[in-house]
C-alpha cells in the first residue's frame, strides 16, 4: 500500500484535476481485493452511496495499534479508500482517533471536486474509522 506522504508527494506534482482523478482511480486499483466474507453487512459504511466496506484489526495493549482494510464497488470509491487507509492504517488508536483525514483531503484538494454524496460518503468512512479507534481504548 502507497503510504500517505507518498500520495501526498504525488498530489503536490500533479497540477490538473483529470491527472489527480486519475491517480486517485489508479490507487483504487492498486487496492487489495477485499474477501468476500469480509463483505458483510457488518462490515459496511453506512452512509456511502455507493458501497462501502471496512474492517478494523486492533494489535494488543492499552493503545493498540490499527490496521484496516476496505474496498467499494466503484473505481474513484476505491481509490478514496486506499487514501482514508494510507492515512489511518498502522497508527496507535489515539493517533487514529486525534487525525481529522477530511482535514487532508481538503489539502490534497480533493473535498471541492467531491459530489455532496461522495463527501458524505468520505465523512462517514472517517468517522466509522475514528469511532473504531476510540472504542479500542483510544
Amino acid at each position: 500500500m502507497t503510504s500517505i506522504d507518498r500520495i501526498m508527494e504525488d498530489f503536490a506534482f500533479l497540477d490538473d484535476w483529470e491527472d489527480r482523478y486519475r491517480y486517485v482511480i489508479e490507487l483504487g486499483k492498486a487496492l487489495p481485493e477485499l474477501a468476500e466474507d469480509k463483505r458483510s453487512a457488518e462490515n459496511k459504511v453506512r452512509g456511502c452511496a455507493s458501497q462501502v466496506w471496512l474492517v478494523t484489526h486492533a494489535g494488543e495493549g492499552q493503545d493498540p495499534v490499527l490496521t484496516f482494510e476496505g474496498d467499494s464497488d466503484a473505481h474513484i470509491v476505491r481509490g478514496l479508500v486506499a487514501i482514508v487507509l494510507a492515512a489511518y492504517s498502522g497508527k496507535p488508536a489515539s493517533e487514529v482517533a486525534a487525525l481529522d483525514a477530511l482535514e487532508l483531503f481538503g489539502k490534497l484538494g480533493l473535498m471541492e471536486h467531491l459530489s455532496s454524496q461522495r463527501a458524505n460518503g468520505l465523512r462517514s468512512m472517517v468517522e466509522r474509522i475514528r469511532a473504531e479507534a476510540k472504542a479500542h481504548g483510544a
